[in-house]
């Protein structure tokens, strides 16, 4: 029996004015009746504050000056917002009216669930939804021993053969998070090398955005905290492009040549920032041949072929530092060892 804890629906708009409304409405639609929902906006120059307000003048907003990215956006959030578990939208998701209903039912099964992956239904607009011959965007995230991580499912005709259970960690499009594992994982952020006093992040917010939702599922892992697939949570995304969950190179720079410039730019950089601050030397040395394989790729197709390459590579370095600061917190912090954390690398 699912007690009637209080959600805190968070939603992170930026020039949104098409999206928004049917977001929102699905929202205010779901059967689970105890929400409390926050749009933070990152300084959108359109009508996205305008359509928020017709749809429901009752949902507190908080404006950015600045686009600050999804990290600090989130982070926001989750600090304003009060709810025991908080539902971190992405402006571009419709869920199911009982999308929330059943994504509390299943965190609830299991103190030790940090998170709540939904199905996921990609899709190019938001009329006549159904999960009907649907093609799957997400069933959670899964990753590979060379450190490549992907949405399980992604581009696959929904036949049900993804089932309930746990995963590795969950996508950032639409995740459930229980606030007490938010705060056991959040780390201090850091100035000029210093931490700041009372000033902690959840996602890491030298992200900006890419990455930031694989990062947060690896330290929930290392700290001993579940994620979960949970197929009754429905819900339908607007996902420009994604890797799939290809294996053959030729295959993975066709789905690479479908991205933006923009995302190959935080993708490149900050996968290697989540690796320096999550990776465990035993899984490492264990798995070694085959990230130096895909690095020595990756790296040597991002100088020939991607012109946004140099530029991460330079903003790589100089965040570094601050990788390997919040690296020896997680390091003492955690609760899994290499022989636990192995079965989630395939």
């Amino acid at each position: 029996m699912v007690k009637n804890k209080l959600v805190s629906v968070n939603i992170l708009t930026y020039n949104a004015q098409d999206l928004i409304g049917p977001c929102l409405r699905s929202i205010l639609k779901q059967t689970y009746d105890n929400i409390e929902v926050l749009v933070i906006d990152n300084a959108s120059t359109d009508k996205t504050l305008d359509v928020i307000r017709r749809i429901s003048p009752k949902i507190r907003i908080i404006r950015n000056k600045n686009n600050l990215g999804l990290s600090i956006g989130y982070n926001t959030g989750i600090r304003e917002s009060k709810g025991e578990y908080v539902l971190c939208l992405n402006q571009d998701v419709v869920l199911d009216g009982d999308f929330v209903k059943n994504a509390i039912e299943a965190i609830e099964v299991d103190d030790k669930i940090a998170a709540v992956q939904g199905k996921l239904y990609k899709i190019e607009n938001f009329r006549g939804l159904t999960s009907e011959n649907r093609v799957l965007d997400t069933t959670g995230l899964i990753m590979f021993k060379n450190r490549r991580i992907v949405n399980q499912g992604q581009g696959e005709k929904d036949k049900g053969q993804y089932k309930r259970g746990e995963i590795f960690g969950v996508d950032g499009a639409a995740p459930l998070y229980r606030r007490s594992a938010l705060e056991d994982i959040k780390l201090p952020i850091f100035k000029g090398g210093v931490p700041q006093t009372n000033r902690f992040e959840y996602f890491d917010e030298d992200f900006f955005m890419y990455k930031e939702d694989v990062d947060l599922s690896w330290r929930f892992r290392l700290y001993g905290w579940k994620a979960i697939y949970e197929p009754e949570a429905v819900g339908y995304h607007l996902r420009g492009a994604g890797e799939k969950a290809v294996r053959n190179y030729i295959a993975i720079v066709k789905e690479r040549r479908k991205i933006s410039g923009f995302a190959k730019y935080y993708a490149f950089k900050n996968q290697r920032l989540v690796q320096i601050k999550n990776e465990l030397a035993g899984l490492f040395f264990c798995h070694f041949y085959c990230i130096l394989i895909k690095e020595v790729a990756a790296w040597l197709y991002a100088l020939c072929f991607e012109k946004y390459a140099w530029k991460a590579i330079v903003s790589l370095f100089k965040q570094i530092p601050n990788a390997r600061r919040k690296r020896k917190i997680i390091m003492k912090r955690k609760r899994i060892g290499a022989n636990e954390m192995k079965r989630w690398f395939i």
